[in-house]
């Protein structure tokens, strides 16, 4: 056998038994039109200008990494794109981790959620909640065969993702909507959560008025900015939560993170926050922004403490 047909033996042997990082699974969250929306024919806009911006989604999906079974240890974390109910910053808030977490032995679950400012949504405020609801269900109904832990699935949410995440977190028994089939009678609960520079509240100087304004509208009632306000809806059984933030965040001020961590302290559920002293908003994993980019090996540490 000569060297290249035994170089290219060589490939075929590597490229048949090793796994494929690199083709995620990608699932609808709804059968046919979503609930809460109208067909309009709209189209899913696209923008790349060094992260990738998707806009005006029609078609919310699950894109799933899934570990090498090897390295697998049966935990999966969904993650929701910052954006600020706008665009989802999809690759640098989403898909960039999802792949660090399969690499780490970790499903991580991209959740491309319905944006409230699409005008094909028939009540916006209620349909991000309902794509994240619909989402942690489909996971546990696929659980065994991604050989997933049905009780060790946990969110990840990044500013207004991180919004969406808290929200979930804490209205995870919300109903919206009545049940489409028996996925919808799954839990909706997360095991853990993971807020990365997270809008917390809609309240007073501590809102995200850009955030607040998407979702709700420009003038909501006190009582809808009341029921989007984590902090003011955390109890006991809100589960153990991981919050980062730096000091120096002038999109979303760090008194989001200090109200929930406050709220979670008084009601006794476990909680790590670190707050860094600079690093901006948006900083994702924070390479080459000082202090703030060690803050994964932090997570690491900590999700093996929860295990």
């Amino acid at each position: 056998m000569n060297l290249l047909k035994t170089t290219l033996l060589i490939f075929l042997i590597v490229l048949l038994t090793s796994p494929v990082f690199s083709q995620p699974i990608i699932l609808p969250l709804w059968d046919g039109t979503p609930p809460l929306q109208q067909e309009m024919y709209l189209e899913e806009v696209h923008t790349r200008e060094g992260i990738l911006r998707i806009s005006n989604v029609q078609t919310p999906i699950l894109e799933v990494y899934l570990p090498d079974e090897q390295i697998a240890n049966g935990s999966a974390v969904l993650i929701f794109p910052g954006g600020g109910y706008t665009i989802l910053a999809y690759d640098w808030e989403g898909t960039d981790f999802a792949k660090w977490l399969q690499n780490n032995g970790i499903a991580g679950i991209v959740v491309k959620y319905r944006l409230p400012v699409s005008e094909s949504l028939t009540d916006p405020k209620e349909v991000p909640l309902a794509d994240a609801q619909r989402a942690i269900r489909l996971v546990r109904h696929h659980a065994e065969s991604w050989g997933i832990d049905p009780e060790q699935v946990g969110i990840m949410g990044f500013s207004a993702g991180g919004h969406l995440a808290s929200t979930l977190s804490t209205q995870y028994e919300y109903r919206a909507l009545p049940s489409t089939d028996a996925i919808d009678s799954l839990s909706a609960r997360p095991d853990f959560t993971i807020l990365v520079y997270p809008v917390i509240s809609f309240r007073d100087a501590s809102s995200h008025s850009g955030s607040r304004r998407n979702l709700l509208g420009d003038e909501p009632s006190q009582a809808l900015v009341d029921r989007f306000s984590g902090e003011l809806h955390v109890t006991n059984e809100t589960p153990p939560t991981f919050l980062i933030h730096s000091q120096d965040d002038s999109g979303v001020p760090v008194r989001n993170s200090l109200l929930y961590f406050e709220a979670l302290t008084n009601n006794g559920v476990s909680a790590s926050l670190h707050v860094y002293p600079a690093g901006g908003h948006g900083f994702a994993f924070g390479t080459g922004n000082g202090a703030v980019e060690g803050w994964t090996n932090v997570l690491l540490n900590w999700l093996k403490q929860s295990d």
